[in-house]
């Protein structure tokens, strides 16, 4: 989640956050609890959030690892090589992607040998929100033109399976704007808006 900037999210988020999601008179922020809700309102397939125990737990387990480790570094690419040039008007210097980088392989190789292990999916033979969530956020780097897959063929062949399980359609569709995301670099910002914003961005980073 980040910011809401518009004042039509701060009304639905109390938390002043997007994403957020209003459902009659009811408001939710945060993305992890909006897709729980949205997948027990509409009984989704079972596989999405299982009601086995145990896997039910597993995939609590990974979303809370997540927001720590992948959701910590991934996302950073994005503003490192874009977003903060964008508004700053310079671009950050390469040890500051060095970095996160570093603290982002980490985090992949944790997430190899810790959750995807030897399964096709993070629980085990069926995709499920963890799956989504995690592809998600790795999908950011790419964007940047960081193939955090390359090399990493056992993190390959998972993508693979996540984009077959989702469809690779709909898949390019809801990556539509991640992938294009340089194309912001074309985009005039009023000078007022990166005054007062670059100050904020420099601070995510620290």
């Amino acid at each position: 989640s980040g910011p809401a900037d518009s004042e039509g999210a701060g009304k639905v988020s109390l938390l002043k956050k997007v994403p957020a999601l209003k459902d009659g008179d009811f408001t939710l922020a945060e993305c992890t609890a909006i897709l729980l809700y949205l997948s027990r309102k509409y009984n989704t397939p079972d596989h999405w959030y299982p009601s086995d125990l145990q896997k039910r737990a597993q995939v609590d387990e990974y979303l809370s690892w997540h927001h720590a480790n992948i959701r910590a570094n991934a996302p950073k690419t994005m503003w490192i090589k874009v977003l903060i040039p964008l508004f700053t008007g310079q671009p950050l210097p390469p040890e500051k992607l060095q970095e996160v980088m570093e603290g982002l392989s980490t985090s992949l190789k944790q997430f190899e040998e810790r959750f995807l292990q030897d399964k096709d999916f993070i629980i085990g033979s069926e995709i499920s929100l963890a799956d989504l969530v995690a592809v998600v956020e790795l999908m950011q780097p790419v964007g940047v033109g960081c193939d955090i897959f390359e090399d990493r063929p056992r993190l390959l062949e998972w993508r693979r399976r996540v984009e077959e399980a989702v469809g690779k359609e709909l898949f390019l569709e809801a990556h539509e704007m991640i992938l294009n995301i340089k194309e912001l670099s074309n985009i005039q910002i009023d000078p007022q808006l990166k005054e007062h914003l670059a100050p904020v961005l420099m601070k995510m980073l620290k």
